[in-house]
């Protein structure tokens, strides 16, 4: 009896530690982080909802994962803005460049299944298009790891009423394709760059061996056997599935014309999906890696899919982190963006989907996830000094409008309270934090901003844009 005592006095300090999952999420949803923060000042926090409203963005949609468990999901806004449809676990989103991830699946599931080998010459399985004959030997493994040395980084997608192209004719830059022909610009295996040109060569790849329209073969034998049910890859969407579809929305707010865009380019950019979904492939990533479950891949298969084949964080579909600890895959259609990653040790993880293509609130979404589960690998911020006011002089001298010529911008800058805010296009004020006389930053752009004379220079790592002042 004394035994038992003592244990459970041992165990109740855990317990009262332990936050349950109605607890997590709420610190998640209350505890978003910007890209900056300011020395010797209590960190910034955001709710979700602020961050919509501030960030101009309709819907945003999070699943977490703990312990191979999905332990919340839950959406956030607006999935139709016009109709005034909210965001729920079921509303379907554009996955982007994440529809790499299961594509790579699908190609190992062929590799496993003798269909394909990984080391073979791509030439031995194409029959209607080939790559240029110089450009030395591709495989399997290089198209999935970016290192085929091939172009087009990724695509633009086309709009429901335009006329869509066959996968050649997008490989041989074609009309109707809106983009260039996918060709050699490097030799196999010299470099890694990234290229949703070098996916599709694997998504024509697929068809040609299997003889399947490609979005069956990805539902029958990835999909629906890791319990991704509400996913698919058809392009366009069926219409059953219409009420469940995320609208994409440009940057300025206005709707994406006919709703969303469409990709021939499946393999590239075609999933439609949501976090709940995802966060099952994730999982079942997780478990199959460390020999607990082999749904579409053996363990010994995603071991190898999950290991950089050249660089040190580009796998087959997937990217690793510099130290190894997480697999991940972000992505940004138009009008959509998100990412995900999942650890290759404990079965955590998290999905964050959005319906524009902005991911500031994605970003502050990880931040907070990190935070609150412990994940560091997440957290980084940068730092700056804060004034605690600027004089009188200097928000006259700043106060004016500031007018980029390519594209056509303007920013109004107008003084608020005891300091100055900025307009962008005639949207909503941005408070300015002056971390020097002459500089400043906003929570809502990762960028410094600065002040010489007449003009307002932006940089933003190596982007840079200038503003002059207009004339009174």
């Amino acid at each position: 009896m004394h035994y038992l005592k003592t244990l459970l006095c041992l165990l109740l300090p855990l317990g009262a530690f332990a936050q349950s999952a109605e607890e997590n999420q709420r610190r998640v949803e209350n505890g978003l982080l910007p890209w900056v923060q300011f020395k010797n000042q209590p960190p910034m926090r955001f709710t979700i909802e602020e961050r919509l409203k501030s960030l101009e963005i309709p819907g945003v949609t999070v699943a977490v994962i703990r312990d191979y468990k999905i332990e919340w999901a839950k959406g956030y806004g607006w999935a139709d803005k016009e109709e005034k449809r909210p965001v729920t676990t079921e509303t379907l989103f554009q996955a982007a460049s994440i529809s790499k991830s299961l594509n790579g699946v699908a190609i190992l599931r062929l590799v496993q299944d003798g269909k394909l080998r990984l080391d073979e010459d791509i030439n031995t399985y194409l029959k209607t298009w080939h790559p240029s004959a110089d450009s030395g030997k591709i495989t399997i493994a290089h198209l999935l790891s970016h290192t085929a040395g091939l172009t087009i980084h990724g695509f633009p997608g086309y709009e429901t009423t335009d006329m869509l192209p066959t996968t050649e004719q997008i490989l041989m830059g074609q009309k109707p394709a809106n983009t260039k022909e996918v060709k050699p610009f490097a030799a196999p295996g010299e470099k890694m760059q990234y290229s949703g040109g070098g996916t599709t060569v694997s998504q024509l790849i697929l068809t040609t061996i299997t003889g399947e329209p490609y979005e069956q073969y990805l539902q029958r034998e990835v999909l629906n056997p890791m319990g991704m049910t509400q996913s698919f890859y058809n392009q366009p969407p069926p219409a059953g599935k219409a009420a469940l579809l995320a609208t994409a929305y440009e940057n300025d707010g206005s709707r994406v014309k006919g709703s969303y865009h469409v990709y021939p380019e499946q393999g590239a950019a075609g999933l439609w999906t949501n976090p709940t979904d995802l966060a099952k492939y994730i999982i079942e990533t997780q478990l199959s890696k460390e020999g607990k479950s082999a749904k579409v891949l053996s363990p010994e298969m995603t071991r190898k899919r999950l290991t950089p084949y050249l660089d040190k964080s580009s796998a087959l579909g997937v990217f690793i982190n510099a130290d190894g600890r997480w697999f991940s895959h972000n992505g940004g259609n138009w009008g959509f963006a998100c990412t995900y990653s999942g650890s290759m040790e404990g079965g955590n993880g998290f999905v964050v989907m959005t319906n524009v293509s902005n991911h500031l609130i994605i970003d502050e979404i990880v931040r907070a996830i990190s935070t609150v589960y412990g994940w560091k690998d997440f957290q980084s911020v940068e730092k700056f000094p804060l004034l605690s006011s600027i004089p009188d002089s200097l928000i006259r001298r700043y106060t004016g409008t500031y007018v980029r010529q390519s594209p056509k911008t303007t920013i109004a800058i107008r003084p608020s309270g005891k300091g100055l805010t900025a307009v962008v296009q005639n949207g909503q004020p941005y408070n300015m934090h002056f971390t020097q006389a002459d500089k400043f930053v906003i929570t809502e752009q990762p960028a410094m901003w600065t002040f010489a004379g007449d003009t307002l220079k932006m940089f933003n790592g190596q982007r840079q844009a200038l503003f002059l002042r207009e004339k009174p």
